[in-house]
């Protein structure tokens, strides 16, 4: 099975978040596609084949299918690119049907993705108090102008925004209760967000659920927190920048246009760097 590697919302020719892409005439089956995640070891790996004018789609961390990803989603737009030309390609996915549109910039590439609708709600004190403890914060941490919640743009995450970068950048949480908290709640990943200015943020996303300690970019979070933004009247003029991964020495950049209707898809944008085959 031919593996290509590539990272995702790439700062030129570094950073950015890896992924495995697996492109074949037919999917796997579940277990062997769970048995490849696990070996390539990336947050995920997406795995396509044809479907009818499209490409069906699964994702696997290297211990559980997600429903969606976003790094994944954007790498496989590369992948795609690279084998048939630039293009707007149709996925479908578990629980939604998606495009990824693709191209080349330059001597590497740069895709868009149109997330699954957005949705969020208020996070209840009790789930935000297990969550501060998770991460030792304290109430005071939390920045008041962006109020922690539910949020979905595919997959659900819990958004804790921070008030100060020092606050982002002391980062830290047991592995496995995260991952026992993470999965109880349902929660594909946590977001911790810092704005820098209304349209330039920082953001850590742990992603215990799958085993990972953290994302160095996050596609899938960053279309839920740009569709939270609009629900909220978050002066965002239209879009956000989010600068990722960069405390853990993997910097990367994504780009997240917001529509004005409430609930529609983010369309999630960066680009890619081609890193191995095998």
């Amino acid at each position: 099975m031919d593996v290509l590697r590539i990272a995702a919302f790439s700062d030129g020719r570094i950073g950015g978040n890896p992924a495995g892409v697996v492109i074949g005439k037919v999917l796997p089956e579940a277990a062997e596609m769970q048995r490849v995640a696990a070996e390539v070891g990336f947050s995920e790996t997406a795995f396509a084949a044809p479907d009818g004018d499209g490409w069906r789609v699964r994702y696997f961390s290297p211990e559980s299918e997600v429903p969606f990803c976003g790094h994944a989603t954007i790498a496989l737009g590369a992948a795609l690119v690279r084998q048939f030309g630039d293009g707007v390609f149709a996925l479908t996915l578990n629980q939604a049907n998606i495009t990824v549109e693709g191209f080349r910039d330059g001597a590497n590439f740069a895709a868009a993705l149109q997330s699954p609708p957005t949705r969020s709600q208020p996070a209840s004190s009790e789930l935000v108090g297990e969550a501060l403890a998770l991460f030792g914060y304290q109430p005071g941490d939390l920045d008041p102008a962006i109020p922690p919640a539910l949020i979905h743009g595919g997959a659900d995450h819990l958004l804790l925004a921070l008030k100060s970068r020092q606050a982002l950048a002391a980062m830290a949480y047991d592995l496995k209760q995260g991952q026992a908290f993470m999965r109880r709640e349902g929660l594909v990943t946590i977001l911790l967000a810092y704005a820098e200015t209304p349209r330039l943020f920082h953001t850590r996303n742990p992603f215990a659920s799958g085993g990972v300690y953290e994302d160095p970019a996050t596609g899938a979070a960053t279309a839920a927190f740009a569709g939270y933004l609009r629900d909220l009247g978050w002066p965002h003029g239209g879009s956000i920048y989010i600068v990722q991964g960069e405390d853990m020495g993997m910097r990367s950049r994504l780009h997240a246009e917001i529509p004005p209707a409430p609930g529609s898809s983010i369309r999630v944008s960066g680009a890619a760097r081609l890193m191995d085959e095998g």
